[in-house]
């Protein structure tokens, strides 16, 4: 990987970033949590004091008029009371005997109480020592500076319906220091967390971006064209990260098959122009040979044509062989011309392959029956087993026209016993058909050649019997259109010449 990708990738640490806003929110919480705290907190606790006080006030008037305010079991519940929500209470009757308390210094809280009672009584209002919050016909509710110790109280007083004289007060300084020992926890408690936190994200930020890393480098090689690099993970589960990785290794190995096809088909296509050319230097090749070709006979016609037009010859027997001379080289010119078209329209594809199912004996036996005329012309005895019928799946007429092709040209170079010899050989879903003729067997140099348009093995003895070189052409061009094969073999006393075709 290149320096300026690794620093790059440092200063965008994605550690980093979690582990900065992390503590950033940690840190936010927290001071929210005490401004909340110190806004609200003591509210909310003097709130809560409030309603124990008046419940407790209340509890007190119930069991007054009930009859359990004098039973030692109340007695209990009382100081329960007292000692589960830290409040101190005293009952006093209408002459200032003490009934209740639960007060270390029950006569002190007897005092404040009177005085309450009295300045109440005689309208006396005392800002800076009572801050009155409720006040109803039966009990006043309010926060009260005690002057002896300097402290403030929640204090509810009043006259039940007993008679009874009852104050309920609990110390906010309780409530304050709570608070402040609840702020100084919490404070402790968020830097711990911002700690422990900051370490376990650490782990958990290394664990979550190993994987990111590794898909950075693949992504990295893949930039440079090298596909080697894989995505592996090390979960038995996967989660979103490995299915990323799983899908990276996909489009890698895309990548790599679609680039390499691109490199095939660049180099097809460099062959392809290689094959043009070709093409193009076998273009101008045939049209050398057609003209070739066409030339003597053209001459001869010629020459023949203006011999008869100048009077040379006068006799009818003369004028005769003339006109068959002339005859004779325009059937060979045009038995060319149809090959040529048939080549044609075979190596351009133009000539579809029709398949059907037919017998391939009864084909053969067609056709040496319908040769029986050139078989004579030329002492030739063909030879051909007994074979059952035979069926096979190819183009009817393609497969006559290469069984006439093979036959044509074993009667052409029919040499020695004069034997033709048509064999069928089976094997594995396939039939093999040969035509073997006694006579010369072919140059070991000219048998890659022979399926070579106007290629002649021996020209002169070619130009006796009116052959073209195209005939072995147009059975390699219909055995390719069927993909089948085909091809020739020598052997001492003559050669054979052979194709496959699919048995049904």
């Amino acid at each position: 990987m290149s320096k300026n990708a690794s620093e790059k990738k440092v200063r965008r640490s994605l550690r980093l970033e979690f582990s900065i806003l992390f503590i950033l929110v940690m840190a936010g919480m927290i001071f929210m949590c005490l401004v909340i705290n110190k806004a609200f907190l003591e509210r909310v606790y003097l709130s809560h004091q409030l309603r124990v006080v008046k419940q407790a006030y209340s509890n007190i008037d119930d069991a007054s008029d009930d009859g359990s305010f004098t039973t030692e079991e109340y007695d209990i519940e009382l100081q329960q009371i007292c000692d589960r929500y830290g409040i101190e209470l005293i009952i006093l009757d209408a002459d200032s005997q003490m009934i209740k308390s639960s007060s270390s210094d029950a006569d002190y809280m007897a005092s404040v109480l009177w005085e309450n009672l009295i300045g109440d009584t005689m309208r006396r209002k005392v800002p800076s020592q009572r801050d009155i919050l409720e006040k109803t016909d039966t009990y006043t509710v309010q926060i009260e500076m005690d002057s002896r110790t300097n402290s403030e109280y929640l204090e509810i007083w009043g006259v039940i319906d007993s008679g009874y004289i009852v104050m309920v007060r609990c110390a906010l300084a309780g409530i304050r220091e709570s608070i402040g020992i609840f702020n100084r926890f919490m404070t402790f408690v968020g830097i711990s967390a911002i700690i422990i936190g900051s370490v376990l994200l650490i782990y958990l930020t290394n664990k979550i971006t190993r994987p990111i890393l590794q898909l950075s480098d693949i992504s990295s090689e893949m930039k440079d064209l090298n596909f080697e690099a894989k995505y592996h993970s090390k979960e038995k589960n996967k989660n979103e990260l490995d299915i990323l990785g799983d899908n990276i290794n996909e489009l890698s190995e895309t990548l790599e098959t679609t680039i390499k096809e691109l490199k095939t088909a660049n180099n097809e296509l460099k062959q392809d122009i290689a094959r043009k050319e070709e093409i193009d230097e076998m273009r101008r090749e045939f049209l050398s040979n057609v003209s070739h070709e066409l030339k003597t006979p053209i001459a001869l016609i010629q020459g023949y044509a203006e011999g008869l037009d100048e009077g040379v010859i006068d006799d009818p027997e003369s004028m005769k062989f003339y006109c068959d001379v002339i005859k004779d080289e325009a059937s060979k010119m045009d038995t060319l011309v149809k090959k040529l078209l048939t080549l044609n329209q075979l190596e351009f594809g133009n000539d579809v392959v029709k398949m059907e199912r037919f017998d391939i004996v009864q084909t053969l036996k067609n056709y040496v029956k319908s040769a029986e005329i050139l078989t004579k012309q030329k002492n030739a005895t063909v030879r051909m087993a007994d074979y059952t019928p035979l069926y096979v799946w190819a183009d009817v007429f393609k497969t006559e026209e290469v069984i006439m092709n093979y036959y044509s040209n074993a009667l052409n170079h029919l040499d020695g016993e004069n034997i033709i010899e048509i064999k069928l050989e089976q094997k594995e879903g396939k039939v093999r058909v040969s035509v073997f003729n006694t006579g010369e067997p072919i140059p070991e140099d000219s048998i890659d050649h022979i399926w070579e348009k106007f290629y002649k093995v021996d020209k002169a003895r070619t130009r006796e019997y009116g052959g073209s070189g195209v005939g072995l052409s147009i059975v390699k061009a219909i055995m390719e259109s069927m993909h089948q094969e085909y091809g020739v073999r020598n052997y001492d006393n003559g050669v054979e010449f052979w194709f496959e075709l699919e048995t049904v």
